[in-house]
């Protein structure tokens, strides 16, 4: 009997050194700040559609392997005959699942405002609109590279003006550079 408490004890303490042991290296594949630059056109969904090709960047801090929290700021150009320019700046929390080997995809909710050029499609221009984006995407590791990796993102653009939400889509494809490890 006492020779199998002892048994119980060492696998107790080899379970608990194990799972101590993991979990630096569960922690080295999550980076602790991520930048990106992407080609992202919007896609103004109001009546009719406004196509505007853009470029995004976003920095993102992650807190945790699976929370992180981060910013956007997009510029966009279009014609619907005449020009309309816009910017969106926006942060909020972005989760991520980073539990496959080179893919590694995330949603976040992003908050913040917006500023366009023409009244047009419902979008006032000449001040400020609360904008908000719900979406995600995902990032695809470069051969063996944990430095960069290919993003790819999806997400529906609200913006708030006069009263009203203008529905958009951004669609985007960059490259993610990853910086340290948490």
């Amino acid at each position: 009997m006492a020779r199998s408490h002892l048994w119980l004890k060492k696998l107790t303490f080899a379970i608990f050194a194990v799972s101590l042991l993991a979990t630096p290296s569960l922690a080295q594949d999550t980076p602790a700040a991520d930048f990106t630059v992407r080609y992202s056109p919007l896609y103004i969904l109001k009546g009719y559609t406004i196509w505007m090709n853009g470029g995004s960047g976003t920095a993102a801090l992650n807190a945790s392997r699976w929370l992180g929290i981060a910013a956007d700021f997009g510029v966009y150009d279009g014609h619907i005959p005449q020009t309309l320019t816009g910017e969106t700046y926006m942060a909020g929390p972005r989760f991520s699942y980073r539990r496959l080997d080179r893919v590694v995809p995330f949603a976040q909710a992003l908050f913040g405002g917006s500023h366009f050029s023409e009244s047009s499609g419902g979008i006032t221009g000449g001040g400020s609109q609360f904008t908000f984006a719900l979406g995600g995407g995902g990032d695809v590791g470069f051969g063996g590279s944990r430095t960069f990796a290919l993003r790819l993102e999806a997400d529906y653009v609200g913006i708030r003006s006069s009263g009203t939400t203008t529905p958009a889509m951004r669609l985007a494809v960059g490259v993610a550079y990853r910086i340290g490890n948490k």
